[in-house]
């Protein structure tokens, strides 16, 4: 199966679950990746996040029950996974712009319809390279991101990192590296100097000897490479498959503009 068949499977699975227990995990083992890669190719693909997504089609659905009648707004919030009334009322809320009880007096709501998504068979135009790197260690800042939030803040904390007069790493790196799926430490960093004692308040991070893919970019282009790299290179791939669930970005320095965005990639074994 390829990733796109991959992703279609994983819709379907979404929708036939949205009344029952839906985790990341379960979700991104119907597209045969981790839930980290996962994630990302989702967000790329679909345009938000999988938490997003499965919030938007349960709250559509919770609004055509209620528009039906005949139903109690405990029951549907129940059924569609919110454990309070409170904290239903204010996701529907906030996704309708009516309450619950205004749908079931007649008051009309959004509907967002399961998204079947178009995913291209080739990556047009988009530059990169396959790289071998022995191994080599990082050390830097670090801080846990959720996966549903992690474009905001992470710029967010670049900028603040490199507003400060008194900085422990420059910033060559920023390292994503999963730890448990639904979230990720995300490191600034620099190569580490083993002679050199470790800063206050920093972490070291090693990599072992592999392949990656290079995907050459700029500050301005980085997020939009990003998302084509996740979206359409990784779905169209047959002769590299990822190889862990971390990747890396490299800028020459924070201030300039060039950097690279690298996935670690091995060789598909052809059977």
């Amino acid at each position: 199966m390829n990733l796109a068949d991959g992703i279609a499977d994983a819709l379907a699975y979404i929708e036939e679950n949205l009344d029952g227990e839906l985790t990341v995990g379960e979700i991104a083992a119907r597209a045969y990746i981790s839930e980290f890669h996962f994630q990302r190719v989702f967000s790329a693909i679909c345009g938000l996040t999988v938490g997003k997504y499965v919030r938007n089609r349960r709250l559509t659905l919770a609004a055509r029950e209620l528009a039906g009648g005949g139903v109690k707004v405990t029951d549907v919030a129940m059924k569609y996974g919110y454990g309070s009334m409170e904290g239903f009322s204010r996701a529907f809320a906030r996704f309708h712009g009516v309450s619950p009880s205004d749908v079931l007096a007649g008051a009309s709501a959004k509907s967002f319809p399961p998204l079947k998504p178009k995913i291209k068979s080739e990556a047009n135009g988009m530059e990169f390279r396959i790289a071998h790197k022995e191994a080599f260690t990082v050390f830097g800042l670090c801080r846990e991101f959720s996966n549903d939030t992690a474009y905001q803040e992470i710029p967010a904390w670049w900028d603040e990192h490199l507003a400060s007069k008194n900085r422990p790493v420059m910033g060559r790196f920023g390292v994503c590296i999963d730890t448990d799926g639904e979230h990720f430490d995300y490191l600034i960093a620099d190569e580490y100097r083993p002679w050199e004692e470790l800063p206050e308040g920093c972490v070291a991070r090693s990599f072992g000897a592999g392949d990656w893919a290079v995907f050459p970019c700029n500050v301005t282009t980085l997020q939009d490479t990003n998302t084509r790299m996740w979206g359409e290179w990784l779905p169209s791939q047959r002769e590299y498959r990822l190889r862990a669930n971390m990747n890396i970005e490299l800028y020459d320095t924070p201030e300039e503009k060039y950097c690279e965005l690298w996935l670690p990639v091995e060789k598909v074994r052809q059977a």
